[in-house]
């Protein structure tokens, strides 16, 4: 059995022991390796595994013998699964990953952007010390509005962060979770995302990225906001 792993720059040293282990021939390929490089790499391949390199229509065309493509992390937008399903080809991911480390990072930009972190490091780091002028003072999240446009796990950890961590108001946009589901993860269910956004201190982005969502965030959208908002994106960011 063979499998092709690409984007080998994302070490995964117990799957690739895993695989071995059994038995399987791995082929580990780089980030941005050339379509036509991954074609004749899956020529013979059983099996293949991703995170974001594209696998296009060509790539399971030419993989006679592919009985799966696993993705490992969440968003699937880079596999053409029309193609996938021509062939009968499975196509899988991991729901769960990152749930909490994503929060958490989104988060942690957050309070940053609140904070004017970045800049008071970068002066204290050249400066040696500054005074508590205007400019450096931050935002507070208690009694801030925060909207979250996605409302799935990533979402409602978010949710459970600012709201019962820092008692922030979290508004939430999706029509994919019902209000119930929403209030039971602290966030008042919203319909329409431009009248959220106008509420808005804090945007944070969790949607997955599909023909819904593409764009989901435009200059109609951005025009809504105060001018003081902060937004964080830890979502897909294609156009």
């Amino acid at each position: 059995m063979k499998a092709v792993r690409t984007d080998r720059e994302l070490e995964c040293p117990e799957i690739d022991a895993g695989l071995r282990a059994r038995g399987v021939e791995l082929v580990t390929l780089p980030d941005g390796v050339p379509e036509a490089d991954l074609v004749r790499a899956v020529a013979d391949a059983d099996l293949l595994l991703m995170c974001y390199t594209p696998i296009t229509a060509r790539v399971i065309e030419a993989a006679p013998r592919l009985k799966g493509i696993v993705k490992y992390g969440v968003g699937i937008d880079a596999i053409d699964i029309p193609a996938a399903m021509r062939r009968g080809i499975p196509v899988v991911n991991v729901p769960d990953y990152a749930e909490e480390t994503v929060a958490e990072g989104a988060f942690a930009l957050m309070i940053a952007l609140a904070r004017r972190l970045p800049a008071i490091t970068a002066a204290v780091s050249h400066d040696g010390w500054i005074w508590p002028e205007q400019r450096w003072l931050g935002r507070d999240m208690s009694g801030a509005t925060l909207g979250l446009v996605g409302c799935g796990k990533i979402g409602r950890s978010m949710a459970r962060m600012a709201g019962q961590g820092f008692r922030a108001r979290v508004l939430g946009f999706d029509p994919g979770v019902d209000a119930a589901t929403m209030h039971a993860a602290g966030i008042e269910k919203v319909d329409d995302l431009q009248a959220m956004l106008r509420e808005c201190d804090f945007v944070s982005i969790h949607c997955v990225l599909n023909d819904r969502t593409r764009g989901l965030i435009g200059q109609a959208e951005l025009a809504c906001l105060k001018p003081s908002a902060i937004i964080v994106n830890v979502s897909r960011g294609a156009p």
